[in-house]
C-alpha cells in the first residue's frame, strides 16, 4: 500500500519560515520524482517545486529563492523549507510521487499551512 504521509504544517507569521516533509512508503522512491504542489481555496491545485530522481530541481516562479526542496532516498523523505513567507503562500500543501516509467502518481493528504498576522 503506498503512503505519502505530509507533516510539518501551521500558522506562521509574513516573512517567517516552516518546513514540511512527506514520508514515504510502499514505493521504490529512489526512482520517483517527487514533488510539492498547494491550492488554495477557490484555485487550481498548482506546482511548486519538484526533485527528480537524478536530482534536478524545478521551482514555480512565485517560490524561486525563497523555497528549497530535498530529498533523502535513503530516509525516504522529501522536505521543503519555506522561508520569507508571504500571505498568498496559505494552501494545503500536497505531497506527489510520479514515475513516468511506470506510469504511477500518488498524492498525500495534505498539510495546511496559513500564513497570517
Amino acid at each position: 500500500q503506498v503512503q505519502l504521509v505530509e507533516s510539518g504544517g501551521g500558522l506562521v507569521q509574513p516573512g517567517g519560515s516552516l518546513r514540511v516533509s512527506c514520508a514515504a512508503s510502499g514505493i521504490t522512491f529512489s526512482i520517483y520524482t517527487m514533488g510539492w504542489y498547494r491550492q488554495a481555496p477557490g484555485n487550481q491545485r498548482e506546482l511548486v517545486a519538484r526533485i527528480t530522481s537524478g536530482g534536478d530541481i524545478n521551482y514555480a516562479d512565485f517560490v524561486k529563492g525563497r523555497f528549497t526542496i530535498s530529498r533523502d532516498n535513503a530516509k525516504y523523505t522529501v522536505s521543503l523549507q519555506m522561508d520569507s513567507l508571504k500571505f498568498e503562500d496559505t494552501a494545503v500543501y500536497y505531497c506527489n510521487a510520479q514515475s513516468v516509467r511506470l506510469g504511477t502518481t500518488y498524492w498525500g493528504q495534505g498539510t495546511q499551512v496559513a500564513v497570517s498576522s
